[in-house]
């Protein structure tokens, strides 16, 4: 779900984006209810931060763009902590240590392979 602010995010939108129902007993989808206290503000909006902590959901602010990113739940609390990708040293054909970040700013075709 991309935000353009946090606040007055209405119960419907929330729902419709993320498949979480607010109710009486928390946030809910089908069966599955997550306590939430404080994610639903007096005047019926999604306190975004607070439900987004609830349900494990990742949320990453983009300040160059002006936008907020919410991830999907994972009740599990195995969400990444950052945005950040691994830049594991990989070797060239002729043996040289190589890392993708050097490749930053450019367009790049990853093609993995792998015999079974």
């Amino acid at each position: 779900m991309i935000l353009h602010t946090l606040a007055h995010v209405g119960t419907d939108q929330f729902a419709d984006h993320t498949g979480w129902h607010p109710k009486p007993q928390g946030l809910c989808q089908g069966d599955v209810c997550v306590p939430a206290a404080g994610s639903l503000r007096s005047d019926g909006t999604i306190d975004i931060e607070v439900a987004a902590q609830r349900l494990g959901m990742p949320l990453v602010h983009d300040e160059a763009h002006g936008v907020w990113a919410l991830g999907p739940a994972t009740l599990g609390g195995k969400a990444p902590a950052t945005a950040t990708a691994a830049d594991p040293e990989l070797r060239t054909h002729d043996g040289r240590p190589f890392r993708l970040s050097s490749l930053r700013g450019r367009k790049v075709l990853l093609v993995a392979w792998s015999s079974y």
